[in-house]
């Protein structure tokens, strides 16, 4: 080993918390970057692939056959700005029925001759594309579980065809639930509701503006009111990452802590160690070793437990990524999902880069020092700082131990600084994590709707064989179980919630349908703008859906799939984030001339004053029991697995960047006490006890902690105003002032003062060796 690397050796192993310090930081930094930069490629890589190889369609717009002819829809492919189109395709809302388990929910058939080449090339997956009518190819993502051979029927008035599946495929853009030859058209559209199909593809579509202006651009010579629903590329591919898209955001923000974090601490205890090694440094340089050779020792020292952390930090990311990828592993064909090796490389290359630069930085004044100056300044510290401190310190009514400690910030101003600004990220890091749990809470609560005190929840689908035999399930009556829920004793407001499967022009894929017999305003949804439903044909709808269909309230849709379209206006926009948001909540007297199947029923319960709950329940599950049905306390389910796996990865780096932050404090705290372990011996001999000692080396960091923490909780509150919308942004959801306004000034305070308690926390293990520490030892040091 040569001597520079003995150096490095001796003071990696002298110099114990700064390699802890150091390791822990650079860990935290590269934990948080990897993980954040992996799931940015994870989020846009299989959607842009299979985006970019299919052709997909920037835009897809339904349109009513009945106002345009399929001459008319084909002269839009020469729009301004359109690069390429396929269609018109006729296309059809049906019902099926198939001859395996599974809903009968309504679905979007495409009559198209081939896969397609130049505009949305649909991807076989299995089997082959449908040569002549009787034969259908069903989209991997239908509401029907597709299986080569299995028959799908489709009713209607007269009878309908009965098609056998030939093919399993993928449309990147969902342009539809399945695909038939052009010549099935007219029986199928005899069952349902038909329109045309046109799928564009525009020279700049990466923005919803450009998708707009391209839109007015294909429409501008159509009649008014032909088009009838839209589809952009953008909103299939937010909802693809979906998944991975809110962890985005937070962990940008605590990768940006760590590495500030680190780079701080890194300049902070190189610097510390110059400070203090200044004899060390005219040694080395007596004995041969050239400026740039003490230069290298020092950011040697430095590099090496910052790899160790940049190591054990990728693994770590390895591992955290293990429950957020596991939600993102069939996308798109995607069947294994990890961290990409280049993004390794790049978080690995980037931090000890950083680390490297900004230990030189710190370790240049090391090279630059005389031999003999360095020879002759030793450990002395330099006398004369906060001297007003102290004096001003010792006037106050305080007991001398804790006026020497409240003034001994001021005598070393670059440490405190350091000191304090790692206490103040710690601080920073805790506020934000308090605040985004409850808003977690918040946005769960509004997702459960558990306002109720009883519930009678919908009964499981019976996901069997289709049959009629004995064995059958009778559907439980929800009238009958409503008249039950109106003649218990105990019953104060209550309402019912119907879900049945429509579709929406413009959009593959069914939507829920929501809808309420009785007053559920009082259910715990949360208005995000406009009002909740008051009369028949209206409905309030989440963010993602006014998103993905281009409306806004005021705007009315119409929803197919059902006996008849029904037509809602949209007076309200509601935060819920279930089924991605493509939800509509309506009147049940909205759809009664579409006749729905009100089979999947939830009845929501709260009961009157002073009534027991739990009495309650065991009443109304006797007189249910005949029904098929049964009660229980509380609401719905507010679980989800990304808000636990959000709240875990949260309380992981915050403890981590909280360790870091006390870890420096004991650092600073460290060396101080080491600097002045002569004066701390004066201070024993004239009669100072082992417990005013450590309320000395505690009292030093106090006033640190308390003005990093005071600080640090409105920074927190700002980081959580950015991150919370940010990771709401990046699922298409608007979120209210109940979600973001979730800090009070009762759990402020606390917060103020866990700076207070970082800084304790990393002073205690100094404070109690400087009251351990020999009188008589200290006295003789130098």
């Amino acid at each position: 080993m040569t001597a520079l690397g003995k150096v490095v050796r001796s003071g990696v192993g002298r110099r114990r918390v700064q390699t802890l310090v150091i390791g822990l930081a650079t860990m935290m930094a590269v934990a948080a970057s990897a993980l954040g930069g992996s799931l940015l490629v994870v989020s846009d890589a299989p959607f842009d692939d299979a985006f970019a190889k299919q052709h997909g369609a920037h835009l897809s717009v339904q349109f009513d056959a009945g106002k345009a002819s399929a001459g008319q829809l084909s002269r839009s492919k020469d729009a301004e700005g359109v690069s390429s189109a396929a269609g018109p395709f006729r296309t059809a809302t049906v019902t099926p029925r198939s001859d395996g388990a599974g809903p009968n929910w309504p679905m979007t058939v495409v009559g198209r001759g081939d896969p397609g080449r130049d505009v949305d090339e649909v991807a076989l997956l299995e089997g082959r594309w449908p040569a002549h009518p009787g034969e259908i190819v069903l989209s991997a993502d239908s509401s029907l579980v597709p299986a080569l051979g299995m028959k799908v029927a489709f009713p209607g008035p007269s009878g309908g065809p009965t098609l056998q599946v030939v093919g399993v495929a993928r449309s990147v853009t969902r342009t539809a639930d399945a695909w038939v030859v052009p010549s099935q058209m007219p029986a199928l559209i005899a069952s349902g509701s038909g329109g045309y199909q046109m799928l564009y593809r525009f020279t700049a579509a990466d923005t919803a503006a450009q998708i707009t202006a391209g839109a007015r651009a294909v429409t501008k010579s159509l009649p008014p009111g032909t088009a009838v629903g839209r589809q952009s590329w953008l909103t299939v591919k937010k909802s693809a990452e979906r998944d991975t898209a809110p962890y985005v955001p937070f962990l940008i923000a605590f990768g940006a802590l760590g590495l500030v974090m680190s780079v701080l601490i890194v300049a902070n205890v190189v610097a510390s160690a110059v400070g203090t090694g200044t004899r060390r440094i005219g040694i080395l340089k007596a004995v041969g070793f050239t400026p740039a050779q003490v230069v290298r020792a020092y950011v040697g020292q430095a590099l090496v437990p910052a790899a160790a952390g940049t190591a054990l930090g990728v693994l770590a990311g390895h591992l955290l990524a293990v429950p957020v990828l596991a939600e993102t592993q069939e996308a798109y064909g995607t069947s294994s999902l990890a961290i990409a090796p280049w993004v390794d490389l790049a978080v690995i290359a980037g931090v000890l880069a950083l680390v490297a630069v900004t230990a030189w930085a710190s370790a240049w004044r090391a090279g630059r020092l005389r031999t003999v100056d360095a020879l002759a300044v030793g450990r002395t510290t330099s006398a004369g700082r906060g001297r007003w401190a102290a004096r001003l310190a010792g006037r106050l009514p305080l007991p001398q131990p804790v006026a020497l400690g409240l003034a001994r910030p001021f005598a070393r101003p670059a440490r405190t600084l350091a000191m304090g600004t790692a206490i103040l990220f710690g601080a920073i890091a805790v506020t934000f994590t308090v605040g985004m749990g409850d808003s977690l809470g918040q946005v769960m609560k509004a997702k459960a709707h558990d306002a109720a005190d009883v519930v009678v929840p919908a009964p499981l689908p019976d996901i069997g064989p289709r049959g009629s035999g004995p064995e059958k399930r009778p559907e439980p009556d929800p009238g009958a179980v409503a008249r039950t829920i109106e003649a218990a004793a105990g019953t104060g407001k209550y309402y019912s919630a119907s879900t049945v499967r429509a579709t929406v022009s413009g959009l593959t894929g069914t939507i829920d349908v929501i809808a309420f017999t009785g007053d559920a305003s009082w259910g715990g949804y949360t208005m995000v703008s406009g009002r909740w439903i008051d009369k028949p044909s209206e409905a309030v709808v989440p963010t993602p859906f006014l998103v993905a269909t281009g409306t806004r309230i005021g705007d009315t849709v119409t929803l197919n799939g059902l006996a008849e379209p029904v037509a809602v206006r949209i007076v309200g926009e509601v935060l819920d984030p279930r089924n991605d948001g493509m939800q509509v909540f309506t009147d049940v007297s909205t759809l009664t001339a579409a006749r729905p199947d009100l089979t999947e029923t939830s009845h929501h319960i709260d009961v009157a004053s002073g009534t027991d709950v739990t009495g309650y329940v065991d009443a109304l599950n006797r007189d249910l029991a005949p029904l098929g049905v049964t009660a229980r306390a509380g609401g719905l389910d507010a679980g989800g697995d990304m808000v636990v796996t959000l709240n875990a990865l949260s309380a992981i780096l915050t403890l981590m960047l909280v360790a870091v932050a006390a870890l420096g404090v004991l650092k600073g705290v460290l060396l101080d006490t080491r600097e002045r372990v002569r004066e701390i011996g004066v201070h024993k001999a004239l009669g100072m006890t082992p417990r005013q000692t450590v309320a000395m080396v505690l009292t030093s960091v106090v006033l640190t902690g308390l003005v990093a923490g005071a600080v640090g909780v409105p920074l927190g509150v700002a980081l959580h105003g950015w991150v919370i919308p940010a990771m709401g942004d990046s699922v298409g959801l608007r979120l209210p002032g109940s979600v973001l306004a979730v800090y009070h000034v009762a759990e402020l305070l606390p917060l103020a003062l866990g700076g207070l308690l970082i800084a304790i926390l990393g002073a205690l293990l100094p404070a109690g060796w400087a009251a351990r520490a020999r009188t008589a030892t200290a006295l003789r040091t130098e």
